[in-house]
């Protein structure tokens, strides 16, 4: 059973990721914003994986993979970045700077089980680095 932690704004797309991850048997841990998300990391080392949206108050999900990046013990945590209003560039600039993967939305099931269920069971970040197809 993994801890994940989920950084998105939007209560219904929320309340969907958290049906997923609990489904699946794990623990979701949730945030509205970026900056409080942080603060859950740095607080819970034995997160392993996060699910970010990238528009968000307070600190953007950008932003959040930036400070997490920046820190040892944050470093290598596996990161699902979400969102429906990014261009390609912008996911490539994304995974460049330490995405794990993207996720569009809205958000399919059965793609952020596969990569739930791969990083779970590797353990690390490096291990893959794509975008979700429709």
């Amino acid at each position: 059973m993994a801890k994940i932690l989920i950084a998105e704004d939007d209560l219904i797309t929320r309340k969907i990721l958290v049906k997923i991850i609990e489904d699946m048997g794990h623990t979701s841990i949730q945030s509205s914003n970026g900056r409080v998300a942080f603060t859950i990391l740095c607080d819970n080392p034995d997160i392993d994986i996060l699910v970010t949206d990238v528009m968000m108050p307070e600190m953007t999900g950008r932003d959040l993979l930036g400070a997490i990046r920046q820190r040892t013990e944050l470093d290598q945590l596996a990161t699902i970045i979400i969102s429906g209003v990014v261009g390609l560039k912008e996911i490539s600039d994304l995974l460049d700077h330490g995405a794990s993967v993207f996720c569009p939305k809205p958000i399919k099931a059965e793609s952020l089980r596969h990569y739930i269920d791969h990083f779970v069971n590797t353990k690390g970040r490096k291990e893959l680095a794509a975008v979700a197809e429709d």
